[in-house]
């Protein structure tokens, strides 16, 4: 089990999932029977295809940079929020080590709520995308910076298989070329530098432009938005939607925050 070194905080973090790979080997049959066997999941870009841009709100109690989010984590209850208050899916942070998250948030959340649930992990091996399958997973997010084209592709062809949505993370243009080379039709663009920790929305702004004459694929910005504003300013780049953690988790008010980040207007991408 390899991935790409990225000479960031990714490659710690991908050290330690090829040892948690590791422990999935024995009960591999088994995750994939269930993953095979679960419920159908839920039409996780669908929620996405909307006039407005679409909320995927997320669950995470910690970051590697920011520490701890929320000290009164309860995962339902922040979902349930959500929920209510205008969020079209939910991400739900299972990485323990350095989010501080787990499966079973995941699960938990899933029978709360009624919306698509991604699993934001770090994904190298098809045995968490089974494992994530079998927990009720309807995407899973796959990080160009992280796996070869070859890798990239296996597990999108299996996540597709299984009826959920790969989340396909960029950086910059030249990996949005090897996402869609692989055929990737749900781009997800991180405003974070994972070397410098700087965060930038002309990151979005250049893929989005990069995207021009691309029909039928489905652009979602992370990191970094943390205002009403800032959502805004992402929809009139043609965003579909905006994966948010901090700047909801940290709100005051989940509900109200949650409440005025949905629904901003969004320019239609000239495909």
């Amino acid at each position: 089990m390899s991935f790409v070194r990225t000479e960031t905080i990714l490659d710690r973090i991908l050290t330690r999932k090829v040892e948690e790979v590791a422990r999935l080997m024995p009960v591999l049959a088994e995750l994939r029977s269930l993953a095979e066997s679960a419920p159908p999941p839920r039409d996780f870009a669908g929620a996405l295809s909307r006039e407005t841009v679409a909320l995927i709100a997320e669950v995470k109690q910690a970051s590697p940079s920011k520490g701890v989010l929320i000290a009164d984590f309860d995962p339902v209850r922040i979902a349930q929020a959500y929920a209510a208050n205008g969020a079209a899916a939910i991400s739900v942070l299972t990485d323990e080590d350095f989010f501080m998250g787990h499966l079973d948030h995941l699960r938990a959340v899933r029978a709360a709520v009624e919306l698509p649930v991604l699993r934001k992990d770090f994904v190298i091996d098809a045995a968490q995308v089974y494992e994530a399958r079998a927990a009720g997973a309807d995407a899973v997010l796959l990080i160009v910076m992280a796996l070869e084209d070859s890798r990239l592709a296996d597990l999108q062809v299996l996540a597709r298989g299984l009826g959920m949505a790969a989340l396909v993370e960029v950086h910059n243009e030249a990996e949005l070329e090897r996402a869609l080379h692989i055929g990737a039709t749900l781009i997800g663009v991180n405003n974070r530098d994972l070397r410098t920790f700087r965060e930038d929305f002309g990151t979005t702004a250049r893929v989005s432009a990069h995207l021009s004459g691309e029909e039928g694929v489905l652009l979602v910005a992370e990191s970094a938005m943390r205002s009403p504003e800032d959502v805004a300013q992402m929809g009139l780049l043609g965003v579909n939607g905006v994966l948010v953690g901090e700047g909801l988790l940290r709100a005051n008010d989940t509900a109200a925050q949650a409440r005025a980040f949905s629904g901003h207007r969004r320019v239609v991408r000239q495909d």
